[in-house]
């Protein structure tokens, strides 16, 4: 068994959001004593005041949670400035948090720190490691979304799926806050690692289309692209831009091995000094690239076909809950329909079920059903959580 409930709330006080939101949840749960929970919340509210709230009435649950770019649930749809709290109880899975700290110095050892405080009080093996962690730091500065996966694939093993974002401030790109229990963090990096009898799935979406021809990078250096087919980067985005720098509406789509997947990376800035275009995530060497160009009705449509996708490959009879994660480059790009995005899964459900999200600054899932875990961004994920 199962239960997940949602609370929702655009209250701009923090206190009266946080209990309109536990209202919810208590009057859904019926009784039921939450072990875990997931706390999605706009950057303007007061974290300690709301967790504090959470753990008042829910003394000894296992939260995480994280500022977001925008939230979604099943109460309220897509919002912005708002907070939405998902929780979890269960009699034969076990969930616990785990929360590693300094991801900026040490993004391994960080994930390396969360999964063994999480593990320690499991007593199964893990099957699902949800994270939220830092992404822009005080400074202005990136935490890797590679580096953070590199770790919790060390600490929990390739075969174990990672599923989540980063933690967003409503592009201000200045501070992101990550929580744990009933603690605030600026650069860390939480995780809630689910273990026993549970079945899930997952699905990716972007609905940028690739253009042109397929492309080999042939220089970069972790986030800037120097060389592609032996010539400057900016070369090859000017065959198909002209004379306009790429920008996020032109992200480039990076295959893995001979698969015809990819994962999308977006160029952030360019440097005419050194041909180099800087990307907010890495760029490997030996590549296969091709440019893409959007259209917004597949950018929207890539929700749907990423909730199906999940659908399809869940193995049980029926999802007992939905968790999305989307990035905030789509809201941005999308505007007035950012909010189409939850309704196309909203439309797709067989029938009701609790779901919950938020708009992130990048990212993680494997792209195949037992593949390998990827960062990712501009892309849209489900993922599908249950027992039956």
């Amino acid at each position: 068994m199962l239960k997940v409930v949602v609370g929702h709330s655009d209250d701009p006080s923090s206190k009266d959001a946080v209990l309109e939101a536990i209202e919810q949840c208590l009057s859904a749960l019926n009784g039921v004593t939450p072990q875990a929970g997931i706390l999605f919340v706009g950057i303007d509210f007061e974290y300690a005041l709301i967790l504090q709230e959470i753990h008042r009435v829910f003394p000894s649950i296992e939260l995480i949670g994280c500022t977001t770019d925008g939230e979604m649930s099943s109460v309220m749809g897509f919002q912005q400035d708002s907070l939405t709290l998902m929780l979890f109880s269960s009699d034969t899975v076990e969930i616990h948090a785990g929360v590693g700290v300094k991801t900026q110095e040490d993004a391994i050892a960080a994930a390396q720190q969360a999964v063994q405080q999480a593990m320690q009080k499991s007593q199964q093996p893990a099957k699902l490691c949800i994270t939220i962690p830092a992404s822009y730091t005080a400074d202005g500065t990136t935490t890797s979304g590679e580096s953070i996966l590199t770790g919790l694939n060390l600490a929990l093993g390739h075969q174990v799926p990672v599923v989540g974002g980063a933690a967003g401030d409503q592009f201000r790109f200045q501070t992101t806050y990550q929580f744990c229990g009933t603690e605030v963090f600026t650069d860390a990096l939480p995780v809630l690692i689910f273990s026993g009898d549970l079945h899930i799935s997952f699905g990716t979406g972007c609905g940028w289309q690739p253009i042109g021809q397929k492309s080999v990078v042939t220089r970069a250096d972790g986030t800037v692209l120097y060389e592609i087919d032996g010539k400057p980067a900016i070369e090859f985005y000017q065959r198909y831009l002209g004379d306009r720098h790429p920008t996020a509406e032109n992200p480039l789509a990076v295959y893995t091995g001979e698969s015809d997947r990819y994962y999308m990376r977006v160029p952030n800035t360019y440097n005419p000094e050194t041909n180099g275009i800087n990307f907010l995530g890495n760029i490997p060497e030996h590549a296969t690239v091709q440019v893409t160009e959007i259209s917004r009705d597949q950018v929207v449509e890539a929700a749907e076909t990423s909730f199906k996708t999940a659908l399809e490959r869940y193995p049980g009879t029926e999802p007992e809950a939905v968790l999305l994660f989307s990035c905030c480059c789509r809201r941005w790009l999308l505007g007035t329909r950012a909010k189409d995005e939850y309704q196309l899964v909203k439309n797709a459900l067989p029938r009701p079920i609790p779901i919950c999200g938020f708009y992130t600054y990048g990212e993680f899932a494997p792209l195949e059903a037992h593949g390998q875990n990827y960062y990712h961004q501009e892309t849209f994920i489900t993922l599908l959580l249950g027992t039956h």
